[in-house]
């Protein structure tokens, strides 16, 4: 390849857009900036270096191609000491699913076993009564005024499913729901040094309490996905330590992905319901649209707007030349509301057909997919049919995040 010719003025121009997008305006309402994104072309460097990816296309190209690998062991080590590349909970990551590439992903993904039919079934049942007690909890909140719906309802139900499904005591569930909620710092965009310590705390506490665990069910083996993975990697690993981490690893992993970006799916969701009276009927009137508004949701503001890869050869990418081990931003959020890819994309629409990045794609398509779509659907189908109207107190606060979105309440009542 020749040298590359992007000038430095386009890493400036782009630097004032993510600065608007890290205040709490941008966080609020990220998409009249995304709007800009969009208007700059399909890809343009970033201003700390790298690329940033606003096109659905081109977002949808890089996720499902393998000539792009997620930033491993092996990358971040190259990033260099003092980097936040190399903070522990980075560190920590790198070990996981999410950050692994072939061979690793695949062996590892193997061992880790699906969300099959049977599996989903099972669940449900959970799911179906644990949304019902958490409906109880917000209808008698609201007889007497308003009430939060993510502090009582769309942080619970993710915590109590996977809890459940893990066989973690209940009573863990509110300090591994905060840890999870700090831990995520290390995955953002631009995190602070505050953030980075953290998470690096949070990770520690969730290693301490997931080794305990993986050696209490090798001693104590039950009828769990735990104690499951044990014997799965105990057949192919004879280093019991190796195992017991590899194990640990696979768990953390699950929690992560099955609290955080959930516990923002159904509180979004709920937003975009309670917002409109209109939408609130048309699922009342038509439940059969139920599944459509929960992928409209996850087109329209999904719970991960940023997701990063980096070029496995040198490469041209929108037009833009692309260096081994250099690394993109793929900024989904913007992505759906591509007007390249969905017709009036800033109106919230389930009757559209659905297309989205929420779950990733290609051999990194989300593990937890079924889990998540199951607990919104379940939650949607029985709060429109068990609640009378419901409408938005306030408009909800937003954590310092951009590529993780997280709202910190949402308050309704009764309308």
């Amino acid at each position: 390849m020749g040298v590359a010719t992007t000038p430095s003025y386009d890493r400036r121009a782009s630097a004032s857009l993510f600065s608007r997008l890290r205040t709490s305006r941008g966080q609020a309402d990220p998409f009249p900036i995304y709007e800009e994104f969009l208007s700059r072309g399909e890809v343009f460097p970033a201003p700390w270096g790298g690329s940033v990816v606003t096109s659905f296309a081109v977002c949808d190209q890089v996720l499902r191609s393998r000539d792009w690998l997620e930033p491993d062991k092996r990358w971040r080590d190259q990033q260099g000491a003092g980097t936040r590349w190399n903070a522990p909970s980075s560190q920590e990551m790198s070990n996981t699913l999410a950050a692994l590439n072939p061979p690793d992903h695949t062996r590892v993904r193997r061992a880790a076993g699906t969300f099959d039919k049977s599996e989903v079934e099972r669940i449900s049942r959970t799911v179906g009564r644990t949304t019902d007690r958490l409906l109880d909890t917000l209808a008698e909140q609201l007889r007497d005024g308003e009430a939060d719906f993510s502090a009582l309802v769309g942080e619970e139900l993710p915590v109590a499913t996977i809890g459940d499904w893990l066989g973690l005591p209940a009573a863990d569930g509110a300090r591994l729901r905060q840890l999870t909620h700090d831990q995520v710092f290390t995955q953002e965009l631009l995190p602070s040094a505050s953030q980075l310590a953290a998470s690096d705390a949070a990770t520690a506490e969730l290693r301490a309490y997931f080794m305990d665990l993986v050696r209490d069910r090798r001693a104590h083996p039950g009828d769990d996905p735990v104690s499951r993975w044990i014997q799965t990697w105990d057949a192919m690993e004879p280093d019991r330590d190796k195992a017991d981490e590899a194990v640990y690893f696979l768990v953390l992993f699950v929690l992560l992905a099955a609290l955080e970006t959930t516990s923002t799916l159904l509180t979004t969701m709920t937003l975009l319901l309670v917002e409109s009276p209109d939408r609130w009927q048309q699922i009342a009137d038509r439940p059969d649209l139920v599944p459509a508004f929960v992928e409209e949701t996850l087109r329209y503001d999904p719970p991960t707007h940023v997701i990063s890869r980096v070029a496995a050869e040198d490469c041209f990418l929108g037009g833009m030349e692309i260096r081994k081990d250099e690394m993109v931003h793929l900024m989904v959020g913007a992505a759906g509301r591509d007007p390249a890819k969905h017709a009036a994309p800033d109106r919230f629409d389930p009757l559209r057909k659905p297309a989205h990045l929420a779950f990733s794609g290609g051999i990194h398509y989300c593990l937890g997919a079924p889990l998540a779509r199951l607990e919104a659907q379940t939650l949607l189908r029985q709060l429109v049919r068990r609640l009378p109207r419901l409408t938005l107190v306030r408009r909800p606060s937003m954590a310092p995040r951009v590529a993780f979105r997280r709202l910190l309440n949402l308050d309704v009542a009764l309308a």
